[in-house]
């Protein structure tokens, strides 16, 4: 069935494999770095409002990208860095993170949009090859090998959307989490910064003079 689609077919089938393979090294990458996993999060920013810098810092996992971002945040606010420079700097980093996510994701939007389109064009060569043949048998037209050629033609349409449709839907989730980890940082970076500063160098102060004591 491949060979009787042609080249489109084969050039489809390619960029199946590709895709499938995006998304399987998309679909690790957010396993393995987990930016919408919020437990740490919230647990820290329950210490952060409880005036706890320290321990909410440690709450946080060092090995994952968004909790690092939301760490540099209550380290600057604490040592009370420059609050635009720090922002900017967070900025910088929370624009890294979601440039990783959403690297190949691209390739998979044009790959859903243009496979269909390919086996349309499929379609349109085989029906043409099939319209030669009935006119170059004249009189002598087979409807059998007509409508082979006419289902030989179609198979490229089938085989597009067969593509298409799987590699949209996987693109969509993926962009979706990627858009919700931006959401994300952005709603916790600004809990960070709407926690009053002066307590929480109270908060220090006492300890400080605690241990001291």
């Amino acid at each position: 069935m491949i060979d009787v689609g042609g080249p489109v077919v084969w050039i489809l089938i390619a960029l199946s494999v590709f895709s499938l393979s995006v998304i399987i090294l998309k679909l690790w990458q957010f396993a393995v770095t987990k930016p919408e996993s919020t437990a740490d999060i919230n647990l820290s920013l329950e210490k952060w409002r409880r005036h706890d810098p320290a321990g909410a810092v440690k709450s946080l996992r060092s090995d994952r990208p968004v909790s690092k971002i939301i760490a540099y945040a209550m380290h600057g606010v604490t040592e009370q860095q420059d609050q635009a420079l720090l922002q900017e700097e967070l900025s910088r980093q929370a624009n890294h993170l979601i440039n990783q996510l959403k690297a190949l994701l691209r390739p998979l939007e044009v790959i859903a949009s243009l496979s269909p389109l390919l086996g349309l064009m499929g379609t349109v060569l085989g029906m043409i090859v099939a319209f030669q043949q009935m006119e170059a048998a004249g009189n002598n037209v087979d409807p059998s090998v007509l409508s082979g050629g006419i289902w030989q033609a179609l198979l490229t349409t089938a085989v597009g959307l067969a593509v298409a449709i799987p590699v949209a839907t996987a693109h969509s989730m993926l962009e979706r989490k990627v858009e919700r980890t931006a959401i994300l940082i952005n709603d916790y970076v600004t809990q960070v910064f709407t926690c009053p500063l002066s307590q929480t160098k109270v908060t220090l102060a006492v300890k400080e003079h605690q241990r001291a004591a």
